[in-house]
């Protein structure tokens, strides 16, 4: 019987590789259930790479991931998915579906016939859309952050143990993104939800993280908590802190 004392998301000796060029190189990296773990790094780092190797979106080219002790390789790919919530950039929402229908989209995928009102109305209130006209609305009559809501709403149909984020608030303004950071922490918290959350945004890792995994060329060049992250002298997290100073001045 597996322990649930054990890691939720395991990396062993992760490759990945297209053309004979090194994307990720000899990862090993756990999540711990219940936890929030950041992947932070620049354009090309490796990051959403690593996202899209737990729900087998890409598949290593050596090593293994293991999923609550169980090789991903051994399991249903279209099931795995299914089983994780996944934000993107955008949402990701269908245009010609209204909001409720695409909240409940995870329920559609799978055939079942089920009145799924009382589900929408729960999460539209978790996060924070409360009008009751939300659910018949269409996703060009949203903002961008209503959309980004709305997208956090449908990973969370299923109630999954495990979220995957992809700077789902990357291309917000700088109040919405910090409005939706906060009500991010505050769902998967209360929630108790295992998250892995991808950005570029080293403020936004200090806010949200549980631990900080800095990447750099396919490798993690630091992995640590917010407060080891600004104490740990590595070049590149000076570099990162940084960054953070400027914005703040």
């Amino acid at each position: 019987m597996h322990d649930t004392n054990d890691p939720l998301i395991e990396f062993r000796s992760v490759e990945f590789s297209i053309g004979g060029n090194d994307i990720i190189r000899k990862l090993d990296l756990f999540v711990e259930r219940g936890e929030v773990l950041i992947l932070l790094g620049s354009s090309g780092c490796g990051k959403t790479t690593t996202l899209k190797l737990i729900n087998r979106l890409i598949e290593p080219t050596a090593g293994a991931v293991y999923i609550a002790g169980a090789d991903s390789r051994s399991m249903d790919a279209v099931k795995l998915r299914r089983s994780i919530g996944y934000v993107l950039q955008e949402g990701g929402l269908f245009p010609h579906m209204t909001v409720a229908e695409n909240i409940a989209l995870p329920v559609r995928l799978e055939g079942h016939a089920t009145n799924t009102d009382e589900r929408v109305r729960e999460l539209l209130t978790l996060v924070g859309l409360t009008d009751g006209s939300y659910g018949t609305r269409l996703p060009h009559e949203l903002s961008g952050g209503q959309h980004q809501r709305v997208g956090v709403a449908r990973a969370l149909f299923n109630d999954p143990d495990l979220m995957l984020l992809d700077e789902p608030f990357g291309a917000l303004d700088a109040i919405t993104r910090n409005s939706l950071q906060k009500e991010f922490a505050r769902v998967v918290r209360t929630m108790g939800k295992t998250a892995v959350f991808v950005t570029h945004d080293v403020a936004e890792a200090m806010l949200l993280g549980d631990r900080i995994a800095l990447m750099d060329v396919g490798q993690i060049v630091f992995l640590g908590t917010p407060a080891e992250f600004r104490a740990s002298g590595v070049p590149l997290v000076g570099a990162y802190l940084d960054t953070l100073a400027i914005e703040r001045n």
